[in-house]
Formats: C-alpha cells, structure tokens, sequence
C-alpha cells in the first residue's frame, strides 16, 4: 500500500517507521520541508539502530529506506496514494482545512485517517465534501514500541473501512481495536481510572504521592504509580485529557477532575518536561527517599476479629510473618481487613478499642508490602507497633490515613468501574477493551480480566460498600458488573444482546 504520513513530528515519523517496516511506501509530508528531512534522517537511524540489535536484516533495512519517500507538499499530487495518515497540530481548524486540500489533490478512492487523540472524528469528517472516507486511526507513541491502534468510524464513515484500517493494522505487527466516536475513544478513557482516583486520594490526604506511587506498584502491579506516569506524560497533557472526557460525558461524577491540577498546570509543575512535578528530576533532584525505618514493637500482641476469608487470610499472613494472632487482650493490638469499608465503621460496629485497632488491606497480602489504614483515634505508640508487626518477614508497610476500602481497593475499583462503563455503553468490547488498555497503559491484566480475577461477586460488594459507605456517586456499581455478578456471568463476555436470533 502507498501511505501518505502528514505530519513530521514525533507522531508522524513514528507512524512512517512503523509503516515502512510493515512492508509500504510512505510518502511523508509536512507544512515545512526542512521537518520532513528531520524525519527521514530521524527515521533512518532508528532503523539503523534495529538492524544493529539483529531486529531486522541489513536487506530488510535497505527496502524500508527505499521505501520512505520525502514529499515537497502534504497536498502534492499522487494518484496512487491510497491512504492518508494525517499527524498534525491537535486542532480542530486545521485538520479540517488539510483534509479538504487532500480532497481537492487526492483521487476519490483514497481514504483518510486522521492521528487524533481527542478530537471528535465525526467534527473532523463533517468539513469534508464527502465524509464517508474519513476514519480515526490513533497510534500511540512511541508508535514502533506501542503495539496498538485505536480505529474510529465516524458517524458518516463508510461501512466496511473501519475493518479495512484494522486489518491493515494488525498486518503490521500491532493490534487494531474498533472504538466508538466518544471523548477520549478507549484507552485515554480507560487510563482515567487510575489517574483520577488517585488525585482523589490526595484530595482526602489518605497518603502522600510516594506512598500511593508505592501501592500501585507492590500491591496492584503497576509498572508505575499514578503520579510517576502523569510526572512522565506531563501534566500539562493529564490534565487536558481528564477535562475533556470528564466534560465531554457531561460531568460524570465516574469521571470527576480534581481541583488540584489546575494550580499545579499553571504553576509549571508539569513533571520530568519542566525538571519538577509531584517529584523533583535532574541534578538537584534528591535521591529516592527511603522506606522510613520501623522503629515499634514487634512482638506486641495481635488479635483478628471476626471469621470469614479475609480474616483467616491476614491470620495467616501475621504466622507467616513471625507474629501469632490471640485474643483480644488488654494490649493487643487489633487489626481488621476491611473491604470497602473503613476501620473507623468497623470501631463502631464490633465494639473495639479505637485507639489501638487498625486496618490492613487484603488485596496487600500476597505482595512484598503491606498498607496499614490508621485512625484519627489511634495511640500513635500503638500505630508505630502495628507498622512493626506488619514489617515481620521483610515486608514494607505504608501507613495510610483511614478510608473506606483503603488505596489500592479504591485504585483498583476505580479501574474496573471505568472499563465496565465503556462496555456498558458499547464504546468498544470488551475483549478489546483489554487488549488496548494492556497494550496503551501497561496494566498486569485488562481491566475487566482484572475484575474477573477477583471475582464479580467480589467486586460489586466491593463497591457497593463504597458507595454506600462514602455516598458519592462516584462509586456507584455499573450495570455491567451488577448484572454480571448477578448472572454468574464473566465480566469479559458481551452476553447476549435483545437482537440476539
């Protein structure tokens, strides 16, 4: 396929590599040529460097260079063209006034994709005299190592190309999802799960970025904690994403942007880019603080009230760890596994000694770390003594201020419920679902197979005690996993639909 790459940019020449090594002509092409020689020089080396690691043959090398052709003009005559990949400035204004350039220079047969990644796609198509060939098709960077694609039909979209584009796709080596026209398509959508549930936490002072940063990545697997991922994408870019899906499914409360990045946007506090974010970067940047030391007694008496799975679970745990769990005496300590409640709720409810009773999430007990929920009741001697019986074995433990369902219970709530929203709505499915937002984000697990592996059941109790806990509406169960743990049916399954024959 002959593919003409508008757009010289980082985008853009990611897009030309890729393509190139899937085995088309790439013609390339930008607003200023000396950016277009850029690009092929930039281009060039990368490749290069391939062949070097043994990721492509020197012959293989050869034919992708000659397959990359620099263009004086992105609206240049080209009869053979059959794809335009347009990469440009995120506006709305001049993708449209490009695309109808392309249209008067291009042959009626060659289809149009544009890179964008929060525009709408029907408002790009609807400037064109003839809308039906224009698509989505957003790559994400670097494009060569982010092994997915997001198709998006437009409402005028002519039947059929949206498969074409994916298949296409998925010949070169990446996956290729089908999403709907909607504010943020897939996995900028998905990804804001994490991100604003954790500005939540911080909102509510339930712990600092490095303690939230440290549960995402020991508890729930992440690759990075929340605040590392916005300090490497740039706030500047978190934030304009968070505004335009929240604003764009007309403030829904799943969905609620946080009142801290606005100042922080302004302030330059835009992460590695600027030198400074939620953490500091570059020479004066201090080292990594470390874990603080455990200073409590260890061998203090603990008791776990209660009986159920959770309860049975941390009583092991504690044996596992040196400590041996008793009865609830004069100065044991009590910790409680919450799920979706808080310690506070569970001090009221039983009856138990508010200033030495503490929580510990069960989603921590099979990691090397261990989060202790501690209450504006607390002995501070107690809560010192707690974080020490939970260090036995080598375990870390970051202390959190008391919430319902603790941190990773709400990080990952949150995840699941913003994914099962997109499939409740039809956004996309829900196999697709996760194949983009393990490939786009970088997740252990998709978000549904996420929620599957803890169980349906599980999880709506989970936020059904948020919800009712909290009462915001933020947590309120999707319908998707209600009717799921209700069915018995897996959260990573359509079902069947009313127009099933």
């Amino acid at each position: 396929m002959r593919i003409r790459i508008v757009g010289a940019g980082v985008m853009g020449r990611g897009i030309a590599q890729w393509a190139v090594t899937a085995g088309h002509t790439v013609e390339l092409a930008d607003a200023r040529r000396e950016s277009v020689d850029d690009a092929v020089l930039f281009i060039r080396a990368m490749l290069e460097r391939a062949a070097e690691k043994g990721r492509m043959s020197a012959r293989a090398l050869e034919a992708a260079l000659t397959r990359l052709v620099p263009v004086d003009s992105p609206a240049a005559p080209g009869d053979d063209v059959e794809l335009v990949v347009e990469a440009v400035l995120e506006d709305l204004d001049v993708k449209t006034a490009l695309f109808r350039q392309l249209e008067e220079a291009l042959p009626a047969s060659t289809v149009f994709a544009t890179n964008t990644s929060s525009l709408s796609v029907t408002r790009i198509a609807a400037g064109l005299k003839d809308p039906s060939r224009l698509a989505g098709l957003h790559f994400f960077n670097p494009v060569p190592l982010m092994k997915v694609a997001e198709v998006v039909p437009g409402a005028l979209t002519r039947p059929g190309l949206p498969e074409e584009l994916a298949e296409m796709v998925r010949a070169g080596g990446h996956a290729a999802v089908v999403v709907a026209d909607t504010p943020g398509f897939l996995v900028n959508h998905a990804g804001r799960g994490l991100v604003t549930e954790a500005l939540a936490l911080l909102e509510e002072c339930v712990g600092d970025t490095a303690g939230i940063d440290r549960i995402a990545r020991d508890v729930l697997g992440l690759r990075m904690g929340p605040f590392e991922l916005m300090d490497l994408t740039g706030l500047d870019v978190t934030a304009t994403v968070i505004d335009t899906v929240w604003e764009g499914f007309r403030h829904s409360d799943r969905l609620r942007a946080s009142y801290l990045t606005p100042n922080r946007v302004a302030a330059g506090l835009h992460g590695r880019k600027t030198g400074r974010g939620f953490y500091s970067y570059g020479s004066a940047a201090p080292e990594t603080e470390p874990e603080p030391a455990v200073t409590g007694d260890a061998a203090r008496p603990v008791h776990v009230p209660g009986g159920g799975g959770d309860a049975a679970a941390l009583r092991d745990a504690l044996a596992a760890s040196g400590a041996a769990p008793g009865p609830l005496t004069g100065d044991a300590l009590v910790l409680v596994p919450v799920w979706g409640t808080s310690v506070a709720a569970a001090v009221a409810e039983r009856g138990l000694p508010a200033d030495r009773t503490f929580g510990v999430d069960p989603l921590c007990l099979g990691t090397s770390r261990r989060v202790l929920s501690v209450t504006p009741a607390a002995c501070p001697e107690a809560a010192r003594d707690a974080r020490a019986v939970l260090a036995g074995g080598g375990h870390c433990v970051t202390p959190v201020r008391d919430t319902a369902g603790s941190v990773a219970q709400r990080l990952l709530a949150s995840i699941v419920s913003v994914a099962s929203s997109i499939a409740e709505r039809g956004i996309a499915a829900p196999a697709d679902i996760d194949t983009a937002v393990t490939a786009g984000l970088g997740y252990p697990a998709g978000p549904l197979a996420w929620g599957e592996r803890v169980g349906a059941g599980r999880m709506l109790d989970l936020q059904r005690a948020l919800h009712t806990t909290t009462g915001d509406p933020r947590y309120r169960p999707t319908r998707w996993l209600t009717e799921r743990a209700q069915l018995g049916l897996p959260l990573t399954e359509p079902g069947t639909g009313p127009a099933a024959r």
